[in-house]
This record gives C-alpha cells, structure tokens and sequence, in this order.
C-alpha cells in the first residue's frame, strides 16, 4: 500500500480524486471563457473595474478601503488585514463587463468585512492554520503509515493529526463557499443599485461570477474526496485498507 500511496499510483485515490480533478478543470475552462466572453462587451457607463469598486465601496460605506493594482492573470481579491483590494490589469483598467463583475465582487468581501460577517471572519480566522497544515499534512500521513508499519504507536497519532490537517482543510472549503456566494449576491444587487450597470448588464456580469464560483466548489470536493482517501485508507472509515 505504501508505495502505491508515496507514489501517487494508488488506485483508490484515483478513483476518488478524478471525478474532483474534472470539475475542476471544467469550472477553470467555465471561468476563462465566460470571462473572456464578456470582457470583449463595455458597459453602458465606459466605467473601468476600478471606478466601479471605488463606487461601490462609496455606496457600501466602505472609506476607508485602497483599491491597487496587483499582478497576475484573474489575480483579484480583497485583503481583509490591510484593508487593501488588489485587482489585476484585465479588471483594473476595462470598462467591460466581467472586469466590472469581478471587481464589483472583490468589493463585496470589503462590504462583508466592514459588516463584520461571521463566516468571512471564521475564514480568516482559519487561513494561517489551513496554510500551515496544508505544507505538512501529506508528509506528516506518509511517515504515520510508515510508522504504523514498523509497528510504533507514535504512527497512529502522526496519522490522526495529519488527518484533522486536512479535515480544517476541508472545513476552511466549506466556509469560503457561502463567503463568496455572498459576495457575488451583494455585487449582482448593488452594481444596479449604484448605477454602475443597468439590470441586464448585471445578469451579463453575474455569468461571469457564477462560473467563479464552480472552482470554490470544485475545490471543496477536491478536499471532502481527499479526506475521505485517507479516512478510508487509515481504516477510520470502512475498517483498514491494506489492497
């Protein structure tokens, strides 16, 4: 089992991980294109992505935001620490509908936190711990089950504490999906209330922020597949798995 499993040939983790790996793929091609389509359409005001965050944040009664340039292909999002938003070339300076969009949504994640929402704060509150595990788990997993093969209690613990790695993982996954449906929502309604776009503009611009939204949900499954791998291959679920 072990060398199928440092190996990446395992065939249990393949049949787990391929259905997450292709919506994966599928909501990255849904995005570009939906992007790419509508960054070819301006909106009715010729505002750029920037204007458009600024208004937006004006509206929202968020003052006391900086919106920046940040490099990087779809590079856009909002930093909760600094209070800073960062939008890429391709949003910052297009008066088109998706650069209007993608902006219009990275503003509402400033709006979520001058609002203080609750899952917004628990996602931040989690990120430091998510990177950091995110580095070891898979390390801390593989010298667990070599551990365990050699007959050492201290595997079983590595194997545990590898496991709730990626389980606060997974949960940071699950929270980031209301976050950023919620900020998708505040952008669809407030870009028309503002005057940013007209209603039908808006529903151009809110395809764009549906098709973003697949990738938080492709790499939720992508994390719920990957804890259930190592459930099932530590035996915690379905009883050990040694094939």
């Amino acid at each position: 089992m072990m060398t199928g499993l440092m190996t990446g040939l395992d065939p249990l983790y393949w049949m787990l991980m391929l259905p997450a790996i292709g919506l994966a793929l599928l909501a990255s091609l849904l995005t570009k294109g939906t992007f790419a389509r509508y960054s070819k359409v301006a909106s009715s005001t010729r505002i750029t992505g920037a204007q458009a965050a600024e208004r937006l944040l004006r509206y929202g009664g968020a003052h006391d935001v900086r919106i920046e340039r940040a490099q990087g292909f779809l590079s856009d999002h909002y930093d909760p620490r600094v209070r800073v938003l960062r939008l890429s070339p391709e949003v910052f300076d297009a008066p088109s509908l998706s650069a209007i969009g993608v902006a219009c949504h990275e503003a509402g994640h400033a709006l979520q936190h001058a609002e203080k929402y609750a899952p917004l704060a628990l996602r931040s509150a989690l990120v430091p711990v998510v990177q950091f595990g995110s580095s070891l788990s898979q390390w801390i997993l593989v010298a667990g089950f070599l551990l365990m093969g050699a007959g050492s209690k201290l595997g079983a613990t590595l194997v545990m504490a590898g496991i709730a790695m990626i389980a606060l993982a997974v949960v940071f996954a699950l929270v980031t999906l209301p976050v950023e449906w919620n900020a998708s929502a505040r952008a669809k309604r407030l870009m028309v209330d503002c005057g940013i776009v007209s209603a039908d503009e808006a529903t151009a611009s809110g395809r764009v922020l549906n098709a973003a939204f697949m990738t938080y949900v492709a790499a939720a499954v992508s994390g719920i597949a990957t804890l259930l791998y190592w459930l099932l291959r530590s035996g915690l679920l379905g009883g050990r798995r040694d094939d």
